[in-house]
């Protein structure tokens, strides 16, 4: 699994030219499954998506987490994390994960992050969605967990 975590002070995502869900201030998360990935990975993403520290203290520094602020999550699937650009002009998909195996370890870890106390947002998994932000910073992290 892969995860592009980005701070932000608000996110929503349009599907049809209508606003389908909205966060403020919190975590942009665009989140990849790859083909073999396990609720291990799940876990392991909700679980650092939950503690990562991106967010400013009272001195400035990056020690707090979203658990700490109280900030909301919006979470989007998007396979095109999985692409694999080494070869010709045209990215390859053959590592992401197909909707079967996808879309219950995506729920799995919007499911996870819930049972932390987040209001998670989402979009639609496998909709055409115009996702909008204000990335604050800006600060954007990428996590992994392979199971490779």
């Amino acid at each position: 699994m892969i995860a592009v975590i980005q701070r932000v002070l608000s996110a929503s995502v349009t599907i049809d030219g209508e606003e389908h869900s909205a966060i403020g201030k919190g975590l942009l998360v665009l989140l990849g499954v790859k083909k073999g990935d396990t609720s291990a990975e799940a876990k392991y993403l909700a679980d650092k998506t939950a503690d990562l520290r991106v967010f400013e203290d009272e001195a400035g520094k990056m020690n707090l987490s979203v658990s700490d602020t109280g900030g909301e999550i919006m979470v989007v699937s998007q396979f095109t994390l999985l692409a694999d650009c080494s070869k010709g002009r045209r990215p390859a998909f053959t590592d992401a994960a197909p909707p079967a195996e996808a879309i219950p370890l995506y729920e799995e870890y919007i499911s996870l992050l819930r049972d932390k106390g987040f209001n998670v947002q989402t979009g639609v998994f496998g909709a055409d969605m115009l996702v909008a932000l204000q990335n604050d910073g800006p600060v954007t992290v990428l996590l992994k967990k392979n199971n490779d």
